[in-house]
Protein backbone atom coordinates (compact mmCIF):
# COMPACT_ATOMS: atom_id res chain seq x y z
CA UNK A 1 0.00 0.00 0.00
CA UNK A 2 3.00 2.18 -0.15
CA UNK A 3 6.04 2.61 -2.13
CA UNK A 4 9.52 2.53 -0.79
CA UNK A 5 11.36 5.44 -0.10
CA UNK A 6 14.77 6.36 2.54
CA UNK A 7 14.96 8.55 5.68
CA UNK A 8 16.48 12.00 4.93
CA UNK A 9 17.57 14.38 7.18
CA UNK A 10 15.07 17.56 7.52
CA UNK A 11 16.27 20.68 5.99
CA UNK A 12 14.90 23.67 7.17
CA UNK A 13 15.60 27.30 7.24
CA UNK A 14 16.42 28.55 11.13
CA UNK A 15 17.20 32.16 11.14
CA UNK A 16 16.90 32.55 14.90
CA UNK A 17 18.84 29.99 15.35
CA UNK A 18 22.68 29.73 15.70
CA UNK A 19 24.29 28.30 12.68
CA UNK A 20 26.50 25.48 15.01
CA UNK A 21 23.10 24.51 16.82
CA UNK A 22 21.67 23.81 13.07
CA UNK A 23 24.84 21.75 11.96
CA UNK A 24 24.54 19.79 15.28
CA UNK A 25 20.41 18.89 14.72
CA UNK A 26 21.17 17.94 11.26
CA UNK A 27 24.06 16.23 11.59
CA UNK A 28 22.43 13.98 14.07
CA UNK A 29 19.45 13.81 11.88
CA UNK A 30 21.69 12.04 8.55
CA UNK A 31 24.01 10.11 11.03
CA UNK A 32 23.73 6.32 12.36
CA UNK A 33 25.19 5.17 15.58
CA UNK A 34 28.69 4.22 14.68
CA UNK A 35 28.65 0.77 13.05
CA UNK A 36 24.51 0.27 14.06
CA UNK A 37 24.15 -1.25 10.67
CA UNK A 38 20.77 -2.18 11.67
CA UNK A 39 19.65 1.48 12.18
CA UNK A 40 20.79 2.35 8.63
CA UNK A 41 18.70 -0.90 7.19
CA UNK A 42 15.79 0.81 9.38
CA UNK A 43 16.12 4.15 7.74
CA UNK A 44 15.84 2.95 4.40
CA UNK A 45 12.76 0.56 5.03
CA UNK A 46 8.80 2.02 5.53
CA UNK A 47 7.32 2.62 8.98
CA UNK A 48 4.41 0.57 7.91
CA UNK A 49 6.71 -2.04 6.71
CA UNK A 50 7.79 -2.46 10.21
CA UNK A 51 4.48 -2.59 11.84
CA UNK A 52 3.96 -5.65 9.53
CA UNK A 53 7.38 -7.22 10.02
CA UNK A 54 7.31 -7.23 13.86
CA UNK A 55 3.74 -8.81 14.20
CA UNK A 56 4.67 -11.29 11.62
CA UNK A 57 8.31 -11.78 13.49
CA UNK A 58 7.12 -11.64 16.90
CA UNK A 59 3.77 -12.13 17.35
CA UNK A 60 3.31 -9.36 19.00
CA UNK A 61 2.24 -5.58 18.35
CA UNK A 62 4.94 -3.58 18.38
CA UNK A 63 2.93 0.11 17.22
CA UNK A 64 2.31 2.92 19.58
CA UNK A 65 -1.53 3.70 20.51
CA UNK A 66 -2.91 5.88 17.34
CA UNK A 67 -2.68 9.10 19.81
CA UNK A 68 1.00 9.02 19.70
CA UNK A 69 1.32 11.71 16.95
CA UNK A 70 4.35 13.67 15.17
CA UNK A 71 4.43 17.15 17.02
CA UNK A 72 7.39 18.69 15.24
CA UNK A 73 10.15 17.30 12.67
CA UNK A 74 10.40 14.49 10.93
CA UNK A 75 10.72 10.82 10.12
CA UNK A 76 12.57 8.85 13.39
CA UNK A 77 15.11 6.23 13.73
CA UNK A 78 17.02 5.42 16.34
CA UNK A 79 17.83 3.72 19.85
CA UNK A 80 16.15 4.07 23.01
CA UNK A 81 17.06 5.44 26.06
CA UNK A 82 14.50 5.84 28.49
CA UNK A 83 13.19 7.67 31.49
CA UNK A 84 10.08 7.08 33.63
CA UNK A 85 8.18 9.98 35.96
CA UNK A 86 5.49 9.16 38.24
CA UNK A 87 2.86 11.62 40.17
CA UNK A 88 4.80 12.61 43.82
CA UNK A 89 3.96 15.08 46.65
CA UNK A 90 5.27 18.61 45.91
CA UNK A 91 7.97 18.15 48.49
CA UNK A 92 9.37 15.32 46.39
CA UNK A 93 8.72 16.88 43.00
CA UNK A 94 11.04 19.79 43.00
CA UNK A 95 12.65 21.27 39.76
CA UNK A 96 15.89 19.12 40.83
CA UNK A 97 13.48 15.89 40.89
CA UNK A 98 10.70 16.27 38.76
CA UNK A 99 12.83 15.74 35.48
CA UNK A 100 16.40 14.23 37.15
CA UNK A 101 16.30 11.24 35.54
CA UNK A 102 15.11 12.83 32.18
CA UNK A 103 18.07 15.10 32.32
CA UNK A 104 20.56 12.76 33.08
CA UNK A 105 19.25 10.52 29.85
CA UNK A 106 19.89 13.62 27.50
CA UNK A 107 23.33 14.39 29.51
CA UNK A 108 23.93 10.69 28.76
CA UNK A 109 22.13 10.02 25.36
CA UNK A 110 24.61 9.17 21.99
CA UNK A 111 24.49 10.83 19.05
CA UNK A 112 21.62 9.02 17.03
CA UNK A 113 19.76 8.26 20.37
CA UNK A 114 15.80 8.76 20.66
CA UNK A 115 14.61 9.48 23.77
CA UNK A 116 11.87 7.75 25.37
CA UNK A 117 10.01 9.38 28.29
CA UNK A 118 6.94 8.09 29.90
CA UNK A 119 4.94 10.59 31.99
CA UNK A 120 2.92 7.63 34.23
CA UNK A 121 -0.84 8.09 33.94
CA UNK A 122 -0.98 11.74 32.59
CA UNK A 123 -1.54 13.67 29.29
CA UNK A 124 -1.86 16.91 31.29
CA UNK A 125 1.67 16.91 32.21
CA UNK A 126 4.56 18.06 30.27
CA UNK A 127 7.15 15.50 29.51
CA UNK A 128 9.79 17.87 28.33
CA UNK A 129 9.84 21.63 26.75
CA UNK A 130 12.61 23.57 25.49
CA UNK A 131 15.08 23.56 27.73
CA UNK A 132 15.28 19.77 27.49
CA UNK A 133 15.01 20.10 23.80
CA UNK A 134 18.33 22.36 23.46
CA UNK A 135 19.86 19.75 25.60
CA UNK A 136 19.04 16.96 23.16
CA UNK A 137 19.82 18.59 19.94
CA UNK A 138 23.28 19.20 21.22
CA UNK A 139 23.64 15.66 22.49
CA UNK A 140 23.03 14.88 18.45
CA UNK A 141 20.04 12.92 19.52
CA UNK A 142 17.77 11.95 16.65
CA UNK A 143 14.36 12.94 18.60
CA UNK A 144 11.88 12.39 21.29
CA UNK A 145 9.22 9.85 21.99
CA UNK A 146 6.50 11.26 24.91
CA UNK A 147 4.15 8.86 26.99
CA UNK A 148 3.20 12.80 28.37
CA UNK A 149 2.80 15.92 26.78
CA UNK A 150 5.10 18.89 24.93
CA UNK A 151 5.23 22.53 25.63
CA UNK A 152 7.16 24.79 24.27
CA UNK A 153 6.04 23.46 20.81
CA UNK A 154 7.15 26.71 19.06
CA UNK A 155 10.38 26.77 20.05
CA UNK A 156 10.74 22.98 20.07
CA UNK A 157 9.56 23.16 16.32
CA UNK A 158 12.17 26.34 15.97
CA UNK A 159 15.00 24.18 16.75
CA UNK A 160 14.46 21.22 14.59
CA UNK A 161 13.87 18.52 16.76
CA UNK A 162 11.65 15.56 15.81
CA UNK A 163 9.06 15.11 19.02
CA UNK A 164 6.33 12.31 18.86
CA UNK A 165 4.10 12.52 21.86
CA UNK A 166 0.60 11.78 22.98
CA UNK A 167 -0.59 15.48 23.97
CA UNK A 168 0.75 19.21 24.15
CA UNK A 169 0.37 21.12 27.39
CA UNK A 170 2.18 24.01 29.34
CA UNK A 171 1.66 22.40 32.37
CA UNK A 172 5.07 21.59 34.35
CA UNK A 173 5.74 18.34 36.23
CA UNK A 174 7.26 20.63 39.09
CA UNK A 175 5.36 20.32 42.23
CA UNK A 176 3.31 17.15 40.68
CA UNK A 177 5.30 14.77 38.92
CA UNK A 178 9.03 13.05 39.58
CA UNK A 179 11.16 10.98 37.48
CA UNK A 180 12.29 7.79 38.94
CA UNK A 181 14.38 5.47 36.84
CA UNK A 182 16.33 5.93 33.37
CA UNK A 183 17.74 3.25 30.94
CA UNK A 184 15.07 1.04 32.22
CA UNK A 185 12.12 -0.69 30.59
CA UNK A 186 8.72 1.77 30.11
CA UNK A 187 5.68 0.97 28.60
CA UNK A 188 5.49 3.73 25.93
CA UNK A 189 1.53 3.97 24.28
CA UNK A 190 0.84 0.78 25.04
CA UNK A 191 4.43 -0.77 24.14
CA UNK A 192 7.12 -1.99 26.50
CA UNK A 193 10.32 -0.29 25.30
CA UNK A 194 13.53 -1.01 26.50
CA UNK A 195 16.68 0.85 26.32
CA UNK A 196 18.55 -0.31 22.63
CA UNK A 197 15.33 -0.98 20.86
CA UNK A 198 15.14 0.60 17.65
CA UNK A 199 12.63 3.42 17.80
CA UNK A 200 11.05 3.86 13.48
CA UNK A 201 8.28 6.11 13.48
CA UNK A 202 6.70 8.60 10.34
CA UNK A 203 3.82 10.38 10.79
CA UNK A 204 1.75 7.21 10.30
CA UNK A 205 3.03 6.52 14.18
CA UNK A 206 5.88 4.76 16.10
CA UNK A 207 6.79 1.54 16.03
CA UNK A 208 9.81 -0.69 18.27
CA UNK A 209 11.07 -3.02 17.45
CA UNK A 210 12.45 -5.26 20.17
CA UNK A 211 16.68 -5.44 19.85
CA UNK A 212 17.30 -9.30 19.84
CA UNK A 213 14.57 -9.48 16.88
CA UNK A 214 15.85 -6.81 14.98
CA UNK A 215 17.68 -8.27 12.11
CA UNK A 216 14.63 -10.56 11.54
CA UNK A 217 12.31 -7.65 11.37
CA UNK A 218 14.56 -5.46 9.05
CA UNK A 219 15.02 -8.44 6.75
CA UNK A 220 11.23 -9.62 7.19
CA UNK A 221 10.16 -5.52 6.07
CA UNK A 222 12.72 -5.60 3.47
CA UNK A 223 10.98 -8.30 1.76
CA UNK A 224 7.36 -6.78 2.36
CA UNK A 225 9.19 -3.64 0.58
CA UNK A 226 10.46 -5.56 -2.58
CA UNK A 227 7.14 -7.15 -2.64
CA UNK A 228 4.79 -3.72 -2.47
CA UNK A 229 7.87 -2.56 -5.19
CA UNK A 230 5.99 -5.17 -8.06
CA UNK A 231 2.67 -4.58 -7.07
CA UNK A 232 2.35 -1.18 -8.42
CA UNK A 233 3.55 -2.11 -11.76
CA UNK A 234 1.43 -5.10 -11.64
CA UNK A 235 -1.94 -2.96 -10.58
CA UNK A 236 -1.24 -0.29 -13.16
CA UNK A 237 -0.95 -3.09 -16.09
CA UNK A 238 -3.68 -4.95 -15.20
CA UNK A 239 -6.14 -2.05 -13.41
CA UNK A 240 -7.14 -4.65 -10.68
CA UNK A 241 -5.97 -4.58 -6.96
CA UNK A 242 -7.97 -8.15 -6.56
CA UNK A 243 -5.28 -9.35 -8.99
CA UNK A 244 -2.25 -8.27 -7.30
CA UNK A 245 -3.62 -8.81 -4.38
CA UNK A 246 -4.28 -12.84 -5.53
CA UNK A 247 -0.82 -12.74 -7.42
CA UNK A 248 1.42 -11.33 -4.16
CA UNK A 249 -0.82 -12.56 -1.19
CA UNK A 250 -0.40 -8.64 0.56
CA UNK A 251 -2.43 -5.60 0.94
Amino acid sequence: MHTRRSFRPLVITLPFCAAATVAVLLAAQGADTPGDSLVAGFKSTYPASVSDAVELVTGKNGTMRSDMKLMTGANLVGRAATALARPAPADQATPALATKHSVEMIDEAKPGDVGVIVMEGTLDIAAMGNLMATAAVERGMAGMVLDGAIRDLWDVRRMGLTVYARSKSPRTAVGHYATVARNIPVECGGVTVRPGDIIVADEDGVVVVPQERAAEVLKRAQVIDQQESGMFPFIREFKSLSKAIAKFNRI
